[in-house]
């Protein structure tokens, strides 16, 4: 991992796989960091896809950039690519990365050659979406706690961070117990529940701002429109998913211009991404 200095000098900590591949920029969830999970990884290579990933501002070893919008990681992702002297890419995202990989899809089409979203939050003044509706209890105080502001939220954060600290996979399903379906928690135990639990000690090493930023960003204006989006985009989501409720992939489905929707049946948060990342690279490294 490196950190590099962007041009208001911020630092921003990156990992690059390296190697000829075609460059994948992703956007971890929230909370997350740039530590890559070791299933996608190994799932980009073997679709010939050169994994790039970072902590957004705020995670880790980012800057924090308090007042962000999704749109705002946009230039952060352009001197990323700059710094690594990649001209175009393919950009995913997980759950909260989501709407980070939208953002590139529509505010950088020069620089997007394709865009998978995987569990992705939808915007939360959406027309006929119910944001909350669907939600387990702990994200629905946590996003009631986001609306009420920004000391509000950091209390809501601030309380859950030590369990998260301290968790490996199965902590997870203790420290997360109304957010995960059976079908989510049977993952957790093995090995892609130890590299969550990095992925999120990493995030959380410092603090809570980039997660407080992530939520506060959300509740806003994202700062594009995703009718607008020219790029192709495959949207998945599943049925069983209780941390972003099916009506989110469906309304996501609906109204992203031109994406392909993957809404399937029993299945969670978490397990809707890892039973199919060869799937979904397949589909990403065609758009190249």
């Amino acid at each position: 991992m490196t950190t590099i200095t962007l041009s208001d000098g911020r630092g921003l900590d990156i990992d690059d796989a390296g190697g000829d591949g075609t460059p994948l920029v992703f956007h971890h969830g929230t909370p997350g960091s740039v530590t890559p999970l070791p299933q996608i990884a190994e799932a980009a290579e073997r679709h010939g896809l050169r994994m790039i990933t970072y902590s957004r501002a705020g995670y880790g070893s980012s800057t924090r950039h308090a007042g962000r919008s999704v749109a705002d990681v946009v230039a952060d992702i352009d001197q990323v690519l700059d710094h690594l002297g990649v001209e175009r890419c393919v950009t995913g995202g997980w759950s909260g990365g989501g709407p980070h990989a939208l953002a590139m899809a529509a505010l950088r089409p020069e620089r997007t050659a394709g865009c998978l979203v995987i569990a992705g939050v939808a915007p939360y003044r959406a027309d006929g979406l119910d944001f909350m509706a669907g939600m387990g209890e702990q994200n629905v105080a946590e996003f009631s706690a986001a609306l009420e502001g920004e000391t509000a939220l950091r209390a809501n954060l601030d309380g859950q961070r030590p369990g998260l600290l301290e968790a490996d996979g199965p902590g997870i399903i203790e420290s997360l117990s109304t957010l995960l379906p059976e079908v989510d928690r049977a993952l957790l135990t093995d090995d892609f529940g130890e590299a969550l639990a990095t992925n999120m000690h990493e995030g959380l090493r410092t603090g809570v701002d980039g997660w407080l930023d992530d939520d506060l960003a959300f509740m806003r204006p994202w700062g594009f429109g995703l009718g607008s989006i020219s790029v192709p985009t495959s949207v998945w989501q599943g049925s069983e998913d209780l941390m972003v409720p099916f009506a989110h992939g469906v309304w996501l489905a609906d109204h992203v211009a031109g994406a392909t929707p993957h809404l399937l049946e029993g299945e969670g948060h978490l397990s809707v991404g890892v039973g199919a990342l060869d799937e979904m690279f397949t589909d990403l490294a065609a758009t190249w």
